[in-house]
């Protein structure tokens, strides 16, 4: 989920024994020979893995070399929902009937669900404001076929609601291998527009976290029921899904997964313009602004049903409106299938701005995102991608295969927040991570991902990644941060979250990167995504696969920058004349142990780079000297500033 830089801002005002020193990266100019002082400093010791994750190790499902284990297992889910909505009350009335496979080794007595609109529920918890909207009404429920009442007085063994979480118990255990059949009848009103990552307006509305939904059972914690608050995010299981929505006629729908019954629902102009969008590189207008109504072939009953199937996806979200322009081209996907050749995906853009908006670029946008992560990360694997005009609560939020974001944008905040939603069709989309518990391991990536992006689509004048060390630093100084290892609804308030998830951990990554080298660090990064697509990764996984790749331990790292909120302050102390050299000083007054590159310049401008090793800091020591040629006019650590040092003033000598 995108929040703006602004947004961030404002709100700103007996430990084990430690690890083995790492093998130093290999030093991109000659390593000065260093001495090393002495001083007291706490050390980074060993990452300690979860019980859960522990136990998985033991279990065979996880490994420590960060692949997954060949015991590895997931649960799976069939979804067949049948939806209407009614854009003048708002309500929505569905039914769906969900086949949920154990495959995993246990028999479960009772199953769980998320009930995600219940949020709007007077009496549910929440961490922020939300309209108070009314939730989620459960109509029906039957288990295998046997229907079911709420648990009370007189249904002991009924389902029970608990604020967004359901449960359902089991006449009888449900097997390893064994398939449970849930048929379940609800209805909802649409949120107003002030709904988190949804809601409606006077133009569209976007119906996101609408269905009962099986919640997740996994290998390191069971199962993952937190309740829904608003603030932190979601943890989804992989499954197909066929959905119908039936809305007025006149409204065009988009959604996740490919449009089954165009043929019969779009009308013959339509359906042209819309097959030549998918030949050319070129945005074709599919259906232009107040033309919705010709767009659609009009029902018997004044409504028409939508038909999507989404396969190996998460989650389903849709929107609609009667006011939709709808704009689509093609993206290069890369080679999908590894057959040798490159494989197209769909773009629309479904937007009601006016054209001075930065929706009339939309889908040029999307098409560049797409082109560009497949090439940076891997092939975009879906048939399809879409972003959708919502309300303003919209702000900028992913689902599979689209996104939701909020209109009166310019043209490059627009292009901004689509390359960052549609990053996140990497992150956590295919490689599926616990949002909630370790927002980092999706917000932290995809911020990374968008800064690579912007960098390339701005040829080189894009500033996200300076940004988020700036806003990093900002944050550390003021005494606020707290922990990345920390659950979403912990957080003490928004910017220390989003700060922390988004700007730290893409600056972490930049600062590894540029520690490892780009082949070293996109290696290890691709592996991961690669290793864990469409499956289940804890935090310990993504180190491990990152060690894999750098071929060494970097426990000192995760434990500096993941786990505790340490400062790196490096420092040139002293310059002196020594001999027919020099000798340099160099201090590391923070906490956060890191090498150092030392650039020394000569009188007639020639340079020489030095460098201590992480290995002097991990001894114990807090300075290091390193001994220079004589004639030195001016010393420097970290010159490009490729690492978030909390007082650069210190950095150089003579002091600037």
């Amino acid at each position: 989920m995108k929040k703006s830089l602004l947004t961030l801002l404002a709100v700103v005002a007996c430990a084990p024994a430690p690890t083995t020193a790492p093998t130093p990266a290999p030093a991109q100019a000659p390593v000065a020979a260093a001495s090393a002082g002495s001083g007291d400093r706490p050390l980074p010791y060993p990452v300690m893995e979860s019980q859960g994750f522990k136990q998985g190790v033991e279990a065979g499902t996880r490994t420590r070399t960060g692949k997954p284990g060949a015991k590895y297992w997931q649960q799976w889910s069939e979804y067949d929902i049948d939806a209407s909505y009614d854009p003048e009350s708002g309500i929505l009335t569905g039914r769906e009937t969900i086949t949920y496979s154990n495959r995993s080794p246990d028999s479960l007595r009772a199953v769980f669900l998320h009930l995600h609109d219940n949020l709007f529920d007077p009496a549910s918890v929440k961490n922020r404001p939300v309209p108070t909207s009314g939730g989620v009404t459960i109509r029906s429920v039957r288990a295998n076929g046997t229907t079911m009442a709420a648990i009370g007085g007189q249904s002991p063994r009924g389902y029970r609601i608990q604020g967004t979480i359901m449960q359902v118990p089991l006449a009888d255990r449900l097997p390893p291998g064994g398939t449970l059949t849930l048929d379940i009848e609800w209805s909802l009103p649409v949120p107003p527009d002030g709904a988190p990552r949804g809601g409606r307006n006077e133009h569209a509305a976007f119906v996101s976290y609408w269905y009962p939904q099986m919640a997740v059972y996994d290998d390191v914690n069971g199962w993952q029921i937190d309740p829904y608050l608003a603030n932190a995010e979601f943890y989804f299981d992989y499954g197909n899904y066929d959905v119908s929505i039936t809305v007025p006629d006149g409204y065009l729908v988009g959604a996740t997964g490919t449009l089954q019954n165009g043929a019969r629902i779009l009308s013959p102009a339509v359906q042209q313009r819309l097959a030549r969008a998918l030949t050319t590189d070129s945005v074709i207008e599919v259906v232009a602004a107040g033309a919705g109504d010709a767009a659609t072939v009009a029902g018997g009953d004044g409504n028409v049903t939508w038909e999507f199937r989404a396969e190996q996806v998460r989650d389903f979200a849709w929107g609609t409106s009667n006011e939709y322009r709808w704009d689509a081209t093609r993206a290069n996907a890369g080679d999908i299938d590894g057959d040798g050749t490159d494989d197209w995906s769909a773009i629309h853009s479904f937007w009601y701005s006016g054209g001075t908006s930065g929706w009339s670029a939309g889908a040029r946008y999307v098409k560049f995102s797409i082109e560009f992560l497949s090439d940076f990360l891997w092939p975009y694997p879906w048939p399809s991608m879409t972003a959708m005009e919502g309300p303003a609560s919209c702000g900028g939020m992913e689902y599979p295969m689209m996104t939701c974001i909020g209109p009166r944008r310019d043209t490059l905040s627009m292009f901004g927040v689509t390359l960052h939603e549609t990053g996140h069709m990497w992150f956590p989309m295919q490689v599926g991570s616990d949002e909630k518990r370790y927002s980092w391991q999706d917000e932290g990536f995809t911020q990374f991902n968008e800064a690579n992006g912007a960098d390339v689509f701005l040829r080189g004048e894009a500033t996200d990644l300076a940004d988020a060390r700036q806003n990093y630093l900002l944050l550390a100084a003021s005494g606020q941060e707290v922990e990345l290892m920390r659950h979403g609804d912990l957080y003490p308030n928004y910017t220390t979250f989003g700060i922390a998830s988004y700007m730290k951990t893409a600056m972490v990554l930049d600062m590894l990167r540029s520690m490892l080298g780009e082949d070293v660090f996109m290696q290890g990064f691709r592996q991961y995504g690669r290793d864990w697509q469409w499956k289940h990764p804890t935090p310990f996984d993504f180190f491990n696969s990152m060690e894999a790749a750098a071929g060494r331990d970097l426990d000192w790292f995760w434990q500096s920058w993941f786990f505790e909120t340490w400062q790196l302050d490096q420092a040139v102390a002293s310059v002196t004349p020594a001999g027919n050299g020099t000798s340099i000083v160099i201090e590391d007054r923070g906490l956060v142990p890191m090498p150092a590159q030392v650039v020394v310049t000569y009188e007639g401008s020639r340079t020489d780079t030095l460098a201590v090793p992480v290995d002097t800091w991990l001894g114990g020591a807090t300075s290091a000297t390193l001994t220079a040629g004589a004639g030195v006019t001016k010393v420097e650590i970290d010159p490009g500033a490729m690492y978030a040092d909390i007082d650069r003033s210190n950095n150089a000598w003579p002091r600037m």
